[in-house]
């Protein structure tokens, strides 16, 4: 059981470079269809969860808050229709139609502009999207990167851990990102704690449309709030190889797929779809040459026995499993000892949605 002091401290910890600076109109009309032309095009899509993680204990490492003791979560209970698709990877765009999009000169001022820093480079891009859907997230940080321990070749939660243990602020990557939604929804904003999870809750408020956040996401504890009619947002048949795609006979709809069976079809108007642009920043050019040569590098086997020897060192037992990446009772344990139990408190008109399993088809 941690301390209010310490919660506290792990929540000072939890705080972005610079507040959140929201943006609007962030994509031209033409930019938003070419972005679900290749939606479209490229599908299906998976869910999120299905991509991420292999264990609840995986998930959890990445969110705030815990079950009781003994509760043993089942993966079917995070199961939302969210499904996410990546548009730009290792700074590169993977479809041409995107190039100006993605190299984006606007963009790359911001990012500079929020860190006050020399240099930035686009580094990924990827979108999420759903139709009514529920959202049982207490609230997460996005996937960190660090120098040598990245998102590309860490686990979601190992990333996540080290973020929130603050051992490893001198190798964190400084990253900026562009976060636009198309919702109309009059209810769906995003909520975000930028002081700290133990403080003040605030929201970009609904309808979403074209608007966004300039933010570091990685350091900002935030969630999605549900959105849709509430009896649509756990469809029927909903499982872990649901596909999102468009609707072969009319481009103007998407369908949800467990395996032959269509259990839901939406129009444009009914989805929240997020783009999330992402940059790399550096502060000077010794800050960006570091990076680029990797003179100082972090190993995944380094980052481990540094949060053992820190979790123990707090009297916590932990046994060294033969596979730490993907042991649930390991990752339970260290995530236990950075974790303060979520955020003191949400806005009234964005509670956390009720832990109902989906109904099976």
């Amino acid at each position: 059981m941690l301390t209010d002091d310490r919660r506290k401290a792990l929540s000072d910890v939890l705080r972005p470079a610079s507040p959140p600076r929201e943006l609007h109109d962030v994509y031209t009309p033409d930019q938003l269809e070419l972005l679900l032309d290749v939606v479209r095009r490229e599908g299906p899509w998976k869910l999120i969860i299905a991509q991420h993680f292999a264990s609840p204990a995986e998930l959890m490492a990445t969110l705030s808050g815990d079950f009781p003791e003994g509760f043993e979560p089942s993966m079917d209970l995070f199961l939302t229709p969210t499904f996410r698709g990546y548009l730009a990877s290792y700074s590169t765009v993977h479809f041409p139609e995107l190039h100006d999009i993605f190299y984006n000169e606007s963009f790359l001022n911001m990012a500079k502009s929020y860190w006050h820093a020399d240099y930035a480079k686009p580094e990924m891009m990827l979108f999420n999207v759903n139709g009514p859907c529920a959202n049982r997230d207490p609230g997460h940080l996005d996937a960190p990167s660090f120098r040598g321990v990245r998102h590309e070749n860490a686990p979601t939660w190992l990333t996540s851990v080290m973020a929130k243990s603050n051992l490893f602020r001198d190798y964190m990557v400084k990253a900026a990102q562009v976060i636009t939604w198309f919702c109309h929804d009059e209810k769906s904003g995003f909520t975000y704690w930028p002081d700290g999870p133990l403080g003040a809750p605030e929201r970009v408020m609904p309808p979403t449309y074209n608007r966004g956040v300039l933010v570091q996401n990685e350091m900002l504890m935030h969630r999605g709030e549900a959105n849709g009619p509430l009896e649509q947002q756990l469809p029927a048949g909903l499982a872990f190889d649901t596909l999102f795609s468009g609707d072969d006979t009319d481009r103007h709809h998407w369908v949800l797929k467990t395996g032959d069976d269509v259990i839901a079809r939406h129009h444009t108007d009914e989805l929240r779809f997020l783009v999330h642009w992402s940059a790399e920043v550096f502060s000077d050019f010794d800050e960006l040459k570091k990076s680029m040569d990797h003179t100082d590098d972090l190993t995944i086997e380094r980052a481990i026995d540094v949060l053992v020897k820190d979790v123990r060192s707090q009297g916590i037992k932990l046994k060294m499993p033969d596979n730490p990446l993907h042991d649930p009772e390991f990752i339970r344990t260290v995530n236990a000892a950075y974790d303060l139990g979520g955020p003191a408190w949400y806005p009234d008109e964005a509670q956390l949605s009720p832990f109902v399993m989906a109904a099976r088809g």
